[in-house]
C-alpha cells in the first residue's frame, strides 16, 4: 500500500500523500484482499525523494506501522490481478469502488512523482498523449471551460482536485451510517478516468525515464492491476482506453477487453 491505515468501529482510515487522512467504509475481508495486492512499493521504497507530494510516515508500535509492515510483507506473493479486482462475495460495491479509488490515487501520484524532473512546462507544454490525444482541463472554478495547460499543470491541478473529494465526508463517508451519495460511482469513473490520462502522458512521453530508474515492472504491474479494475467495473470506457490499447495487449497478452456493462 502506499499509504497507512488502522481498522476502527468497522471503518478503514487512511493517510493519503499530503498527510491528511483519507477514508472509506470497509470491512476487513476487503481490507486483507487490498494489502495483498501487487503494488509498486519496492519501487516507492528506493526512491521516497522522489514523491510527487510526501508520504506519511508511520510510527514505530503504532497499528498503522503494523499494517503497513504487514502489507509490505505480502504484497509482493504472487497474485492473479485479474481475480484480485473481482467483487468479493456479501461484499458491498461501493465500498470495494471507494477503497481502490483512494488506493490507485496515491500509487499513480507516487507513480509520477517519478519523473517529475522530466515532466515539466518546458518539456511537455499540454498534457497529451503523443500526436493524437490532448487533454484540457476542466474544473468549473478556475478553469470553466477546457482549457490547455503544461503536462505537470494538469497533473497537479488533477490531484488536487481529487485529494479535496475524497476527504470530503459527504463523498466519501466514514461513517457506516451514512449512505454514499447518489452519484458517487459516475464521480468515481471520472476520477479514474482522469488518472487514466497520467498513465498516458507517462507512458508515451517519459517511458524511457521509467525504464532508466528500474521501474518499469513495477509501473506495468500497476497499470495491469489499474486495467483490470476498470474493466471489470466499467468504470473507465472503451473510447478512452483506445490511447495505450496497444500496449495494453501487450502487457496483458490478449485483446484489450471491452468494459462491462456498468452495474
Amino acid at each position: 500500500l502506499s499509504y497507512g491505515s488502522r481498522m476502527e468501529n468497522g471503518r478503514l482510515y487512511g493517510t493519503e500523500l499530503s498527510g491528511r487522512p483519507v477514508s472509506g467504509r470497509v470491512s476487513r475481508n476487503l481490507i486483507f484482499s487490498l494489502f495483498k495486492m501487487t503494488s509498486i512499493l519496492d519501487f516507492i521504497t528506493a526512491n521516497k525523494h522522489k514523491t510527487f507530494r510526501p508520504k506519511k510516515r508511520f510510527p514505530q508500535g503504532t497499528m498503522r506501522y503494523q499494517l503497513h509492515k504487514r502489507a509490505e510483507a505480502t504484497l509482493n506473493s504472487g497474485l492473479d490481478l485479474k481475480a484480485a479486482v473481482r467483487l468479493p462475495p456479501n461484499e458491498n460495491f461501493d465500498d470495494w469502488l471507494a477503497v481502490h479509488t483512494v488506493d490507485f490515487f496515491n500509487r499513480i501520484n507516487l507513480m509520477y512523482g517519478t519523473i517529475t524532473d522530466v515532466c515539466t512546462k518546458t518539456t511537455c507544454p499540454t498534457m497529451s498523449g503523443g500526436s493524437k490525444y490532448e487533454y484540457l482541463w476542466q474544473d468549473g472554478d478556475q478553469y470553466k471551460k477546457p482549457t490547455r495547460i503544461p503536462a505537470p499543470d494538469y497533473v497537479y491541478l488533477l490531484m488536487d482536485w481529487i485529494e479535496v473529494r475524497i476527504n470530503d465526508e459527504t463523498l466519501f463517508p466514514t461513517c457506516m451510517d451514512l449512505p454514499f451519495p447518489k452519484d458517487f460511482r459516475a464521480m468515481c469513473k471520472k476520477i479514474l478516468t482522469r488518472l487514466f490520462r497520467v498513465f498516458v502522458h507517462t507512458y508515451i512521453h517519459h517511458f524511457d525515464r521509467i525504464v532508466d530508474l528500474g521501474a518499469e515492472p513495477h509501473a506495468n504491474t500497476l497499470y495491469k492491476h489499474f486495467y483490470y479494475f476498470v474493466t471489470e467495473h466499467s468504470m473507465v470506457s472503451s473510447k478512452e482506453l483506445e490511447a495505450l490499447k496497444e500496449m495494453t495487449e501487450r502487457l496483458t497478452c490478449e485483446v484489450a477487453a471491452t468494459p462491462r456493462k456498468p452495474r
